[in-house]
């Protein structure tokens, strides 16, 4: 076995694998591009003098680092956390490190994590919603990176973005109910403070309800953080009214699992008492008895279009401003008729 060398170079393990330095840096960077028996050589070439490539003077040489940065607010939602996986996946098969940073919802942190990974050198950069502190804006604009926002879609057309529009998701969904014949709802929600997804939803469920002449109450409204005891603490908050809504609309579905398990402990039934609904459509969602009813989003494709779209960029192709992706409202138990009006249907 061979004693590994100290500050092996690129051309040495050309050298050693019999192949040229392009070769090398093909194999290092994008495998699967590079023929097996090809990439057997340099990776035991590799292994045999200890190679690590210089990141920094690749960098200098390319202008590139291959690294991509992604904010996004939190990875203690699952929904957040399979967009990020396939944002990874992508990124990977195209010979790029993704690396990621969390503002837990604080705009002022999100502009500073969002510097450290420039001063990092990555070449491109993922965000997460449309809300940002115009320092960031101009940040980006002044160093001329090339960026990406998901999960909701700018409606300025200034930035290139990926994602829903999570308005029409919200109509979409209250239309549902009141198909079914609620007409008293109500809405834990998430916080709308720098969040336009929170803020998209509940401004389509108000459309919705005063197209058919219904109000939305301020006191039917309830601002949560995304986390089961919000959904159980809003419930249960909404149910002491003198007159408790018929459907409670939940921001997404950890809020509403939250107050379908509130439910539960105060004995009142979903959805014969009581209609509760979802967003996002996480894979417990169908799981659970009943069945959420919630709206489906295509997470993962989300992340696959995103990591595509920048990409594109990166490579100087020209890419459509915009690319909304499709959402599907999905229904299963926990919504129904309210009970007035299934009395009103038995005695017809």
């Amino acid at each position: 076995m061979k004693t590994p060398r100290k500050n092996a170079k690129l051309s040495d393990v050309a050298r050693l694998a019999k192949v040229s330095t392009a070769t090398v840096s093909r194999a290092l960077m994008l495998p699967h591009k590079v023929k097996p028996g090809t990439l057997a050589r340099v990776q035991d070439a590799v292994r045999s003098l200890g190679y690590v490539a210089h990141g920094a003077a690749r960098a200098l040489a390319s202008r590139r680092t291959h690294t991509i940065g992604a904010v996004v607010p939190t990875l203690d939602n699952a929904i957040f956390a399979n967009t990020t996986h396939a944002l990874q996946k992508t990124f990977d098969a195209a010979g790029y490190t993704l690396l990621l940073a969390c503002h837990e919802f604080d705009a002022a942190v999100e502009v500073r994590v969002t510097r450290a990974l420039i001063e990092r050198g990555i070449d491109g950069l993922v965000l997460l919603g449309t809300s940002h502190d115009p320092q960031l804006y101009a940040m980006l604009g002044q160093r001329q990176m090339p960026y990406v926002l998901t999960w909701a879609l700018d409606t300025s057309g200034k930035h290139p973005c990926v994602g829903f529009n999570n308005r029409a998701a919200a109509l979409q969904l209250t239309n549902h109910l009141l198909e079914q014949g609620h007409r008293e709802f109500a809405m834990i929600s998430g916080v709308t403070v720098n969040n336009e997804r929170a803020r998209d939803r509940l401004q389509g469920v108000r459309d919705a309800l005063a197209a058919r002449g219904i109000k939305l109450a301020a006191e039917r409204v309830i601002e949560k953080t995304y986390s089961l005891a919000s959904g159980r603490e809003g419930l249960r908050a909404l149910m002491a009214n003198a007159r408790p809504p018929t459907a409670v609309m939940c921001g997404n579905d950890v809020l509403a699992i939250g107050a379908i398990a509130e439910c539960n402990t105060l004995g009142i039934r979903v959805p014969q008492q009581v209609s509760i609904t979802g967003f996002d459509d996480m894979e417990i969602a169908s799981l659970l008895s009943p069945g959420l009813t919630t709206v489906h989003f295509p997470t993962l494709e989300l992340g696959q279009f995103a990591a595509a779209h920048l990409l594109a960029q990166l490579s100087g192709k020209s890419v459509a401003r915009q690319h909304e992706l499709p959402v599907e409202l999905k229904v299963r138990g926990t919504t129904a008729p309210p009970a007035r009006a299934q009395l009103r249907r038995a005695q017809r």
